[in-house]
């Protein structure tokens, strides 16, 4: 009989008194074989340490290995929180930097744009003094031409007038 388990001892229990005789007169009362039942009884008394011992183990262990899930949760859920606030602080960094090289860009801008206003300004207003200078030049070589051909005119008029005297 050792080598039934606790559950088996207690439905093979059942069934004996489920199957034993009813006393006469009295239908809640039945004749069962005393050292049948006080066997199967000891039986479980003997059996109950070891699967009691057993259900400990396996409830501590049950125990322990929630703990550590739990442990482990909380560590996930930890790590979680620190990459949660590193990406949020870089993508602070990130929006910060952008905001900077957005303004380093403008102000760039402004400048280069500044620059060829004055550069462009520079430039017509050195081509405004060379067209000055070269239409002063050339009314200087206009007025020496005029001078020139007066002084031709006015030579050949000599050699001519000289031509005549002379004939």
């Amino acid at each position: 009989m050792t080598d039934r388990n606790t559950e088996d001892i207690i439905g093979a229990l059942y069934d004996l008194v489920q199957d034993a005789r009813s006393m006469p007169l009295a239908a809640d009362k039945c004749i069962l074989e005393r050292d049948r039942v006080l066997d199967m009884l000891d039986e479980i008394i003997a059996q109950l340490p070891s699967e009691l011992k057993q259900s400990r183990t396996i409830v501590e262990s049950r125990n322990e290995l929630i703990t550590q899930a739990r442990r482990e949760a909380e560590g996930i859920i930890r790590q979680a929180q620190e990459q949660a606030k590193e990406l949020v602080t870089k993508e602070a960094i990130y929006i910060e930097a952008k905001k900077r090289a957005e303004e380093l860009v403008g102000q760039t801008q402004a400048r280069i744009d500044a620059l060829k206003k004055a550069s462009n300004e520079y430039m017509d207003d050195a081509l405004r003094r060379t067209e000055e200078v070269i239409a002063q030049s050339l009314n200087n070589v206009r007025e020496t031409r005029v001078k020139f051909k007066a002084v031709t005119e006015a030579q050949e008029q000599r050699k001519a007038a000289q031509v005549d005297i002379e004939v």
